[in-house]
């Protein structure tokens, strides 16, 4: 089969499509046959050696979607030919997913209904499952409470706008101005220019006063202004960051508040299947769809894992081997 892989750490360049055997899966494994695996950043930090994996050669790739080829000797809930997806290889000694074919343990993948497609489960993984964690498990969202999303038209933005929809809160998110249509068609109530002057007092506007839960993908920028715009008994979920620093300007007006802190990551989630069912049902009733911007095949890994770091896109980008 084929597989992207690199045999040292470095940029972009390292990755190399090789011919190698076809793995076999274990006792516990799937054998999939890969329709679609997912870019997210996390993919290059395993590349050039931020996260450094167990041994190389080494096939990035965390998300996948594709047909089971083959099952493990002690696997009873699957059968050759079902749809499955899922996330969590890629890392921890697990091959990944740039690949015609990759094993998967049973403990981070689920069944795709029919009515879900294959690309758009592929491309779900991190982002759909961070989204489900930070909005259902973290900040416990509820009805019409107000949700504020940091950066709506990324990964995780545009699937957590969907989320919080789908629960019908009343959802406050930020973007640049050629992505905000489309994030309304997503269900958003509010679309705020990221960059204006008066967010502050925008964002309190279109919540009557505060909002109910926040998640923030760039603590070091606004850890503070989650605390400005946060109503009594705040949530707020952060997911990551620019710089390793963020810190507050005025911690009083979070305490003054109770607003709630909660710093997560995908890879803590005790069950993997349990947000994956989750989505997958979001996913077939079509409440959720992933913004597949772009699609690259094996050969142009490289191109990929340049352009989830530099560019700036609606949705995610997909290997499709």
């Amino acid at each position: 089969m084929r597989a992207v892989r690199l045999h040292e750490h470095g940029d972009a360049d390292v990755l190399q499509v090789d011919e190698i055997d076809r793995p076999e899966p274990d006792e516990d494994e799937l054998l999939v046959e890969i329709a679609a695996a997912g870019v997210n950043p996390v993919d290059t930090y395993f590349r050039d050696g931020s996260y450094t994996p167990v041994d190389v050669p080494f096939t990035p790739g965390v998300d996948f979607a594709g047909t089971v080829t083959e099952t493990g000797t002690a696997v009873e809930e699957f059968d050759e030919g079902d749809r499955v997806f899922g996330t969590g290889i890629g890392n921890g000694g697990f091959q990944g997913s740039y690949a015609e074919y990759a094993t998967v343990p049973t403990d981070r993948v689920v069944h795709l209904p029919d009515g879900a497609d294959m690309t758009e489960a592929g491309a779900a993984g991190v982002a759909a499952v961070t989204a489900w964690r930070a909005l259902i498990d973290h900040a416990d969202l509820e009805p019409a409470e107000y949700c504020l999303v940091h950066g709506g038209s990324g990964g995780v933005g545009h699937v957590a706008v969907q989320i919080a929809a789908a629960v019908s809160a009343r959802v406050i998110t930020t973007a640049a101005e050629e992505y905000h249509d489309a994030l309304a068609d997503y269900g958003a109530e509010t679309v705020l220019d990221y960059g204006r002057d008066d967010l502050t007092d925008a964002v309190l506007e279109a919540s009557s006063g505060g909002v109910d839960a926040v998640l923030d993908h760039r603590l070091d920028e606004y850890l503070q202004f989650d605390a400005e715009v946060a109503a009594t008994g705040a949530r707020v979920v952060g997911i990551g960051e620019n710089s390793p620093d963020p810190g507050f300007t005025n911690d009083g007006v979070a305490r003054s508040k109770d607003v709630s802190y909660q710093f997560m990551s995908m890879f803590n989630t005790p069950d993997l299947r349990v947000p994956l069912r989750g989505v997958a049902h979001l996913m077939n009733t079509g409440d959720l769809s992933i913004d597949a911007a772009r699609t690259y095949d094996l050969e142009e890994a490289a191109d990929a894992q340049r352009a989830v770091m530099e560019d700036s896109i609606l949705g995610k980008l997909v290997v499709v081997p």
